[in-house]
């Protein structure tokens, strides 16, 4: 498995944000829309160019493979089964998390990630899975066997409800000094991993991130867990009453 930085269109959230809409994307590609400072002063719709608010959506673009902005008339037209002939699809906003989450030194080791924090997602258009981890130069892709998927992450309960392309596992590993024992698993929406991703690249400074980056790493983590919830349990089958005798 070979590590290499992502390419320009090469992941959910890798294109540009553009506030004239994908058509006017020029210079080079990277993850703009979550790292430049300050923002533009009003951002559009890349689909209609309508004017956003501060809070927007995103839709995936799947043949470019890269993140778009999207008004809520344009988000919730592609949250339909179908629509746009599956050329987008909207970016959900579930979170959830697996409490019973395990992952030893050696199953991690397994994935070959660098660094304690990664997300993985299933890219449709390929047919296979995908593996990002943060670095100061943005998200670092490093290509994922998938017998190393099963063995290590397919028991997950969260593996078998990702949807391709807008949702992520989102994985953290930590000493255990730290507190974080064996790790940390949730199911997020894809954009939130791009943001993730966007904001260590802000804040990394030195070799280990230094200080603002471990704070603003700490502050994301704890968002996340305010937002995400167990899965449900499936429902136990009932038994059909019994009928009265005569």
């Amino acid at each position: 498995m070979t590590a290499r930085p992502a390419p320009a269109r090469g992941a959910p959230g890798t294109a540009e944000h553009s506030p004239a809409g994908p058509a006017a994307v020029s210079g080079p590609a990277g993850l703009r829309g979550f790292t430049r400072r300050p923002p533009p002063a009003r951002e559009r719709c890349e689909l209609c160019a309508e004017p956003l608010s501060g809070e927007h959506r995103h839709l995936v673009d799947i043949r470019n493979r890269s993140l778009m902005c999207a008004c809520t008339g344009c988000y919730l037209l592609f949250t339909r089964p179908g629509a746009g002939a599956g050329h987008f699809r909207a970016v959900p906003d579930r979170y959830l998390t697996d409490p019973h989450f395990t992952l030893d030194e050696e199953s991690w080791n397994r994935l070959q990630i660098p660094v304690g924090l990664a997300f993985f997602f299933r890219n449709s258009e390929l047919d296979r899975l995908a593996a990002f981890y943060p670095s100061p130069a943005g998200a670092t892709e490093s290509e994922l066997d998938p017998e190393t998927w099963r063995d290590v992450l397919g028991h997950s309960r969260l593996a078998a409800l990702l949807r391709p392309d807008v949702e992520a596992l989102l994985i953290r590993r930590e000493r255990e000094a730290e507190g974080l024992g064996t790790g940390e698993c949730y199911l997020v929406p894809v954009d939130a991993c791009y943001e993730l991703v966007g904001r260590m690249r802000l804040h990394w400074q030195g070799f280990d991130g230094g200080a603002e980056a471990r704070a603003d790493l700490a502050e994301f983590f704890a968002r996340v867990r305010a937002k995400a919830r167990p899965p449900a349990e499936p429902a136990e089958p009932t038994e059909p009453a019994e009928e009265d005798g005569p």
